[in-house]
């Protein structure tokens, strides 16, 4: 008797097994024959018996939990002037100095820098001047074509040139300043399959040298409010990572924001921190040179999360438009008004009370009690140079090694400077010295007597 074989069922009969050929069931090869594997192409067995476990290491660890992996790809990503540029110099000039809290501390490495969208004389070099970074150490990446000369970056396609110079110099961090400008031809930036081509094999050039690759990333116009899934393109900006920051401003207490949105190797709660951009001033052979400098100021008490579901980020023209209508309400007032008084005409003039609130700095008012009972007056303060007690308050002694200010210029000690905000005064002059109406900083020559209000970097 033969017996017959359903090919529904998991496993044949054992007299299957050793039946002949014309006993077997016909291949289905409707959709064509399996596909044969590529030649010169095989797959590699290892046992994880052989492989030895290790434990992560941290490039930067701060106040002992790791933040940044060594050995992956990071990235840093938000909207426009957040300052997440000036996080990459912050991380090159520490790496350079040996003073990144973390596995590279002691040993000054060398840092590869690709930035393709600012001038290197005029932005790059003066920025890493003021971050304190040891020029000997940072290196620009340009690719060179036979025909084409100097070219940008592309990857994959110049992965193992890039390999073999990290390994060559001593390299421990990669800087690709945008990220995306680094994708080769031809990758649709919105598929994560195409893209994975370019990232998923710079995340194992990272495993094998053990460098940090940190890819600055831009939002897109989206109105989520998680960082990672904001990330302009497809999501495997996000996915391939181990480690992602978002950026934002907190406009309500006068600062910026860093939150770790994505940590894959370490803890998933760490606190974000606040930061400001203040102005430096680099001296160069052909005058002096104004840019921003990244400072860490402390813990914050918001997240980047909660600072876009407020809308701070989109709501920036309406706070402008109020705080011309303040100003000049006052103004027809005499300079001063009841704060009950400013705030009904506001409302019918259909400008929200936190609106109206937020941009009382900006229009130069503050509110003073006028007596008791009798609430409070709104008065036009005489614009004039910020004193200490103006500026960004000094960064009290922390436990935290990324913020103690060991080295002046290397991890934004202050120094007397002014912190940057992102909300502009009107512009003051002082004894003919004309100042920045964003950080209060006296303006340079150039920009002074070419009509500028404000520096480049604010």
């Amino acid at each position: 008797m033969t017996t017959s074989y359903d090919p529904t069922n998991a496993l044949p009969p054992d007299d299957v097994l050793t039946a002949g050929l014309t006993d077997l069931p016909p291949l289905d090869w409707t959709d064509g024959p399996p596909e044969q594997p590529a030649p010169g192409r095989k797959l590699l067995l290892t046992r994880a018996s052989d492989i030895e476990p290790e434990p992560v290491v941290w490039a930067w660890l701060d106040d002992g939990e790791g933040r940044v992996p060594a050995g992956a790809l990071s990235v840093a990503a938000g909207r426009e002037g957040t300052g997440k540029s000036s996080f990459g110099m912050w991380m090159a000039a520490h790496v350079t100095a040996g003073t990144l809290p973390g596995a590279f501390q002691g040993r000054p490495r060398a840092v590869f820098y690709v930035a393709v969208e600012d001038s290197w004389k005029q932005t790059i070099v003066p920025r890493l001047i003021g971050a304190g970074a040891n020029l000997d150490l940072v290196y620009r990446v340009e690719a060179v074509e036979a025909e084409f000369g100097e070219t940008t970056l592309s990857l994959p396609q110049d992965n193992s040139l890039m390999e073999q110079a990290i390994r060559d110099h001593d390299v421990a961090l990669v800087v690709l300043d945008p990220l995306m400008s680094c994708i080769g031809k031809g990758i649709d930036t919105h598929r994560e399959r195409d893209v994975r081509t370019a990232l998923d094999p710079l995340a194992r050039m990272a495993d094998r040298t053990g460098c940090v690759l940190l890819g600055i990333a831009h939002f897109n116009k989206g109105s989520g409010t998680d960082p990672a899934s904001l990330i302009t393109g497809s999501g495997a900006f996000k996915n391939v990572p181990r480690a992602v920051f978002g950026f934002a401003r907190d406009d309500d207490n006068e600062c910026r924001v860093m939150t770790q949105a994505k940590n894959s190797l370490g803890r998933a709660d760490l606190p974000s921190l606040s930061y400001n951009i203040v102005t430096a001033e680099v001296e160069t052979k052909k005058g002096a040179a104004f840019v921003g400098r990244f400072v860490f100021t402390g813990e914050s008490a918001r997240t980047v999360d909660q600072i876009l579901a407020a809308g701070q980020e989109t709501d920036r023209g309406e706070r402008d438009e109020a705080a011309d209508w303040l100003r000049g309400y006052l103004m027809d007032k005499g300079g001063e008004a009841p704060a009950k008084d400013v705030k009904k005409a506001a409302a019918a003039d259909d400008i929200s009370e936190r609106t109206l609130q937020r941009a009382m700095r900006k229009a130069g008012v503050k509110s003073e009690r006028a007596g008791f009972g009798q609430g409070s007056v709104w008065r036009i303060e005489a614009l004039t140079t910020p004193t200490e007690s103006d500026a960004a308050p000094a960064v009290p002694p922390q436990s935290r090694q990324s913020r103690q200010g060991s080295d002046p210029g290397v991890n934004g000690a202050t120094d007397g400077a002014t912190g940057a905000t992102d909300e502009p005064a009107s512009q003051n002059v002082t004894g003919g010295e004309m100042l920045c109406t964003v950080c209060g900083g006296p303006l340079d020559p150039v920009h002074a007597t070419t009509g500028d209000t404000t520096h480049p970097t604010c």
